[in-house]
């Protein structure tokens, strides 16, 4: 699949205040071509100057919107989970066994509350990692072509700045994902799934269908990140994931059925 039509699927497949958020990718690529079929000019005229400040602006001002959206998000995501944290303790605190007034039957709804909060912000923050992947991928491909039709060498000065970009530095959100999963497992431990096999509730995902979106994004990170004729050491290293991999990521032991 041609990368414009999976970004295009990608976006649709995103939550849907997201969607204004990915590359401007098919207009860029208009520009591209509109630069490049104009009249021949030599390399370092001012006539190409002025067409390629143009172009470096714009992808300047993507960088600026990806930016200001990914640190909005990662800031949302750190206060969030901090307050999972803390109702977790709340909830363990006031209901649990070894609480004043101890309620079996409070304990296990409000943390059947919480377990739903929790993989719908996993789900989220896999799929702000994917836009990270996909919008670098993007930004190398669209400046791979305007070097390719002009003459031009911009990509390699600008993918080395977009790598110190916020957008593209994924750490924290990882750390995050996984940190999630790991309070899931000690929250949550696998072997309560087994106890209960009858009656399972079953997660609504808010937002649309996040977990399903997560693992859509998580296989279209795999697929943009694989090898190809076309990868170079502009490319992301490759995401080994196996099929078996993607639905128990999203599953993270809990003893609440998902909806697939």
């Amino acid at each position: 699949m041609k990368f414009g039509k999976r970004l295009k699927q990608q976006v649709q497949e995103t939550l849907p205040d997201w969607r204004d958020k990915f590359l401007s990718y098919k207009e860029l690529k208009k520009l591209v071509r509109l630069i490049s079929s104009a009249p021949p000019f030599l390399n370092g005229s001012s006539e190409y100057g002025k067409s390629e400040a143009e172009f470096v602006r714009l992808l300047n001002c993507e960088i600026d919107k990806f930016n200001a959206f990914f640190m909005e998000q990662e800031e949302d995501f750190i206060i969030r989970h901090e307050a999972l944290k803390q109702r977790i303790q709340k909830v363990i605190d006031t209901w649990g066994a070894s609480a004043s007034q101890p309620s079996e039957a409070e304990y296990k709804e409000q943390m059947g509350k919480i377990r739903k909060d929790i993989v719908n912000l996993h789900g989220e923050m896999v799929l702000l990692e994917n836009y990270s992947n996909i919008n670098y991928t993007g930004l190398a491909k669209i400046l791979k072509k305007y070097d390719k039709r002009t003459g031009g060498l911009l990509r390699l000065a600008f993918i080395q700045k977009v790598l110190e970009e916020p957008f593209f530095i994924t750490d924290l959100v990882s750390k995050l994902v996984k940190q999630c999963e790991k309070m899931i497992d000690a929250v949550f431990p696998a072997e309560e799934e087994e106890k209960e096999n009858e009656g399972r509730e079953t997660i609504t995902v808010a937002g649309k269908g996040i977990l399903r979106n997560a693992i859509a994004a998580l296989m279209t990170m795999k697929e943009i990140r694989r090898g190809s004729s076309t990868y170079s050491h502009f490319s992301l290293p490759p995401l080994n994931l196996t099929e078996s991999d993607l639905i128990p990521s999203f599953q993270l032991n809990s003893p609440i059925s998902v909806v697939r």
